[in-house]
């Protein structure tokens, strides 16, 4: 019980509310099957570590309720799974082995792939539920719940998920403080472990030696962002220590070649600007810059506080641009539906971000537990925070898609003018040529103006001719919009040489 006794003593509150939801997990399982009716899934790492001493406490505390307090810590009689592979590192086979002596694993070890040695295996056992160290953001973690059923297509069990809301920081939290065994990778910067061909120690910990031009390492739990820890499951490569892989979901890729058809989508979420209580006035500010910055504006929606509704219009919308605006629906009310959505859309969970739960942590001070503050679930491994002085709290991007939190235009103005900022300092955006307008208002009909503005836009395909009306009976007002200003000159010249003098008035 030396676990059940760290945790105990600890002073880490948040570390104390994971294991006991983790510790309800376990016993829950236990009292539903028998003990020869479950197994662990254990591969060396630092996730499956820790399940399986949260499993040793869980197990003996079961036992405990029942009655049966005798035994020592090699009386451990759930059923562990490894499957061997000829890709694994040589010191996850030797820590997974030494551990098995250790604490008196009762060992089956598949050396077939995961799904052929799942079948075999049930067939032979009466296995009915898995224990897995699955967390949030791991890539098999979508759509799982501490309990789910296998998929469809694969043996039928139950998986059984202690630590799934566990993070990065949790996870370390709980090695260090119960002082357990792990595997000596993660003191070599691997911070994510996968197979010999795909996994590098973590490039954020690289520490150059100058005087002896080698690369040191500093260990896994010094990773001060646990949202990285998948960085260095790469494809190995000679770049060494500055190896970084790169963001395939942002805008710094951007071939400078198509810089001038860059667009951007805007999405409004709210039922008062559906309901008409409000009157949405940043979308046209929106619009006006990223105009500035040489954007195009392909779509402005509009969705209820509907997580689906906001999954939907953002799936749709991060596919077919290049950048996604939101704004509305954040925060801790019950309408505040917005990131759940996005992390819907990106087939993601929402979990704790360790970054943000400090920073609220420090702005709401004595409101904020620190336990399961909805404000900190932020979509897990695709959240980036955006810091700039003048903001009260940062922005968040999601890959192609940033959140903004202003509710009017001022603070609307100061969020953009810091990302603009942020911009000149990093690959935030992508700065693009300004467009450029000219607008006329003119007293002739619209059938006396259809044929020769269609005919122009044949002209000048590289501009964009729009045409309103303020009021039914009031003039009409042309606009022509592009990167050059020359060409809208010479647009505006070949206008007015297919109607009468005085026929337009420049408004600009």
């Amino acid at each position: 019980m030396e676990i059940d006794k760290a945790i105990r003593e600890s002073n880490d509150r948040r570390l104390k509310t994971k294991y006991n939801n983790a510790i309800y997990v376990i016993q829950r399982a236990l009292a539903l099957y028998s003990i020869e009716e479950v197994a662990f899934s254990f591969n060396g790492g630092k996730d499956s570590t820790v399940l399986l001493h949260l499993l040793r406490a869980g197990y003996f505390l079961h036992k405990g309720a029942q009655g049966c307090c005798d035994g020592d810590e090699k009386d451990f009689q759930i059923r562990t799974i490894y499957f061997e592979s000829p890709s694994a590192f040589p010191e996850i086979n030797s820590f997974t082995y030494d551990t098995a002596t250790t604490y008196g694993l009762q060992m089956d070890i598949i050396r077939l792939d995961f799904k052929s040695g799942l079948e075999a295996l049930l067939k032979a056992k009466p296995i009915r539920a898995i224990f897995l160290g699955v967390r949030i953001g791991d890539p098999t973690a979508v759509g799982q719940e501490q309990f789910s059923p296998s998929s469809l297509g694969w043996p039928p069990f139950m998986r059984v998920n202690p630590i799934l809301d566990w993070s990065y920081r949790d996870v370390w939290a709980f090695i260090l403080t119960c002082k357990v065994e792990y595997c000596s990778l993660y003191d070599q910067g691997y911070t994510s472990i996968g197979s010999i061909y795909d996994t590098v120690p973590n490039a954020l910990l690289c520490v150059n030696n100058p005087s002896s031009g080698n690369e040191n390492f500093k260990p896994a739990y010094m990773l001060a962002d646990g949202r990285l820890e998948r960085a260095g499951r790469v494809k190995k490569s000679s770049s060494g220590c500055g190896h970084f892989p790169a963001d395939g979901g942002g805008l710094n890729n951007v071939d400078l070649q198509q810089n001038s058809m860059l667009t951007a989508a805007i999405i409004a979420v709210g039922d008062e600007i559906l309901s008409g209580i409000v009157e949405d006035q940043l979308e046209s500010s929106l619009c006006r810059k990223l105009h500035s910055i040489g954007w195009s504006v392909s779509q402005v929606a509009v969705v209820h506080n509907n997580i689906d509704f906001v999954a939907e219009e953002v799936e749709r919308r991060k596919s077919t641009n290049d950048m996604v605006l939101v704004y509305g629906g954040v925060g801790p009310l019950h309408s505040d539906v917005t990131l759940a959505g996005i992390a819907k859309a990106f087939g993601v969970r929402l979990a704790p971000d360790e970054e943000y739960e400090e920073y609220l942590r420090h702005a709401i001070g004595n409101q904020f537990t620190g336990d399961r503050n909805e404000m900190a679930q932020l979509p897990e491994g695709i959240t980036e925070l955006l810091h700039h002085g003048k903001l009260p709290e940062p922005l968040i991007k999601c890959q192609n898609v940033i959140i903004l939190t202003a509710t009017n235009v001022s603070e609307l103005d100061k969020q953009w003018d810091c990302l603009i900022e942020l911009t000149r300092f990093s690959d935030l955006l992508v700065l693009l040529k300004p467009y450029v307008s000219k607008h006329f208002t003119t007293n002739l009909s619209d059938v006396e103006t259809a044929q020769s503005l269609s005919k122009l836009c044949l002209e000048f395909p590289d501009l964009h001719i729009g045409c309103h009306r303020k009021s039914r009976n009031g003039p009409l007002v042309i606009s022509f919009e592009g990167k050059e200003q020359a060409r809208i000159e010479l647009a505006v010249e070949a206008l007015y040489r297919k109607f009468h003098p005085g026929a337009f008035m420049d408004i600009n």
